[in-house]
């Protein structure tokens, strides 16, 4: 199978990457390589990535029309997973345009290549944060997501509004995957798990918002990554339901969450930090930011509907492999 992957310098299509190429598919990558957070962690990736024969990068942005068309054509691909993204919620406040012109322009164009490569399946790139306002928890795909409290948020619905025309117009079967925190090894400096290892191993105190009452539905990277497999060649077909069914009436398309449907409270995230660094944390708490839900829970059934039971690494096994991976990569 050949797979046009955006986004394999990022730490989900570095995994997913991997994971295709570990069985034998061809991966076609597609990356700007940008310096929202360390590019040395990004190159390396794709490093890791380079020692495979059937990969190929391709070093270019979304908003680049013309070049992000020409890669998808050229590459002559059965299935397009479409992970590049800007990332971040409270980077979404600060540098709001760069989230419209990766997620919305470049989401778009992606869209419009698909169209005239017309792959046999289309996976994007959601978010648990398209849920936003909603205070009923768990999380479904068949509750209303209308009240995105981020500008990160509002693009990812965005890109999902316009996946869902382009299915419709162009008989493209597509399924928009919903990540919930998504945590392990070559992960994101931005993310918590990053800064909090780093700020404890350095001595310096962790910033816990929300008074560290927040809970959120860990996903471990390897978890997630299985699920994304076994999506992959279940690509929607209109009229072909399963019980509590996101798929549209009118388009070969849905929604899934990808999660492991184990919310944890925020503390107990720490406590197991703190027990694979053997170290004690100095934590300050600080009040909710804008644009964080308290709380993220997925509601899982679809997903096991589609793809059937997953497996769950609980988050003291994940985290200590995190951290394993942190001392290693760190030189610690």
């Amino acid at each position: 199978m050949r797979v046009f992957v955006t986004g394999t310098a990022g730490f989900i299509g570095y995994h997913l990457a991997r994971r295709l190429l570990d069985e034998g598919h061809t991966v076609i990558g597609f990356d700007a390589v940008t310096d929202y957070y360390d590019v040395a962690l990004k190159r390396g990736r794709l490093a890791e990535l380079a020692r495979y024969a059937g990969f190929t990068s391709i070093e270019g942005w979304l908003e680049d029309a013309d070049l992000l068309a020409a890669s998808l054509q050229g590459a002559d691909a059965e299935v397009v997973v479409h992970l590049a993204a800007q990332a971040g919620v409270r980077f979404s406040i600060e540098q709001p345009q760069s989230y419209v012109g990766a997620n919305l322009v470049g989401t778009g164009n992606l869209l419009e290549a698909a169209r005239a490569s017309k792959p046999a399946h289309l996976l994007f790139a959601s978010s648990s944060s398209v849920y936003g306002g909603n205070i009923k928890v768990p999380f479904s795909e068949l509750d209303a997501a209308h009240t995105p409290i981020s500008l990160y948020a509002a693009t990812k619905k965005g890109g999902e509004a316009m996946a869902h025309a382009y299915a419709h117009l162009f008989d493209m079967p597509t399924t928009c995957l919903r990540f919930f925190t998504v945590y392990g090894p070559w992960g994101r400096p931005d993310m918590a798990l990053f800064k909090f290892v780093a700020a404890i191993l350095e001595g310096r105190p962790i910033d816990i918002y929300g008074g560290g009452e927040m809970r959120r539905d860990f996903t471990y990277i390897d978890d997630l990554i299985e699920a994304v497999m076994r999506i992959i060649p279940k690509g929607p077909v209109v009229g072909e339901r399963v019980e509590g069914d996101s798929l549209s009436p009118v388009a070969p398309y849905r929604c899934v969450n990808l999660a492991g449907g184990h919310p944890e409270p925020l503390m107990d995230f720490v406590a197991a930090i703190e027990a694979a660094l053997g170290r004690k944390a100095d934590s300050r708490f600080l009040p909710l930011q804008a644009g964080d839900p308290r709380e993220t829970a997925a509601d899982v059934g679809l997903l096991r509907r589609i793809v059937g039971d997953l497996p769950h690494t609980p988050i003291d096994t994940g985290i200590a492999r995190f951290v394993a991976w942190y001392r290693q990569y760190h030189s610690l």
